[in-house]
């Protein structure tokens, strides 16, 4: 056994099956399932930036968002309303939520990140509208079901020069193993590519690197 083997090189205590793990609630049934879930790290996130009772939304982020450098304040004034602002806080708590069970998240996140330095009205605003989103979606979380094989499947999209302000395109992978994913990311690519085909096949070998 895994314990076991680090018993000969740590001291360990062995507590029994966990429960509770930096956050992340195990579950597990008499059918060999184990759910993960977060709903009182989301709840605590809710009410530290102060969203717990925001009307809910379902979606990550709005619809045709499209945020830019554009939005970031430009004069003094702008520069002083945002300095009061938690954003870097709301991003960095949202990120280990999405890290953690919540693949749905990734692409908000990804997004949001790119302003973290300097973030606008504009991006706060859809910090909150992915915030809100977590409301509608506390009891969210991952299952994976013991009697499903353990082949991993996976998917990749891309889309087609989607960031306005450098022109690159944003991909994504997920990959499923028994019924849950295990693993997924949603980042811009490194260069400018000519086309959609283009970007398709450089998501293409990522995520194949991925899954080898």
């Amino acid at each position: 056994m895994a314990k076991d083997q680090l018993a000969k090189t740590y001291e360990i205590k062995d507590m029994g099956e966990a429960t509770l793990i930096l956050g992340m609630r195990i579950k597990r049934n008499d059918n060999g399932d184990v759910t993960l879930s977060q709903e009182s790290y989301g709840h605590r996130l809710l009410e530290r930036f102060n969203m717990f009772h925001c009307t809910p939304v379902s979606t990550p982020l709005p619809p045709g968002t499209s945020l830019s450098v554009e939005d970031c304040p430009t004069t003094p004034q702008e520069v002083d309303e945002m300095k009061s602002v938690p954003y870097q806080e709301a991003l960095g708590s949202l990120m280990w939520l999405q890290v953690a069970i919540r693949p749905d998240l990734s692409y908000a996140v990804n997004i949001l990140s790119r302003f973290a330095h300097n973030p606008g009205r504009t991006h706060w605003n859809a910090m909150k509208h992915t915030l809100a989103y977590v409301k509608s979606t506390l009891n969210y979380g991952i299952m994976y079901k013991g009697g499903e094989p353990l082949n991993p499947v996976g998917y990749v999209d891309s889309d087609y020069a989607g960031c306005k302000d450098t022109r690159r395109s944003t991909e994504g992978n997920i990959f499923v193993v028994a019924g849950g994913p295990v693993s997924w990311q949603s980042k811009c690519q490194e260069m400018v590519v000519l086309s959609t085909v283009e970007s398709e096949y450089m998501a293409f070998t990522h995520a194949t690197s991925q899954v080898l």
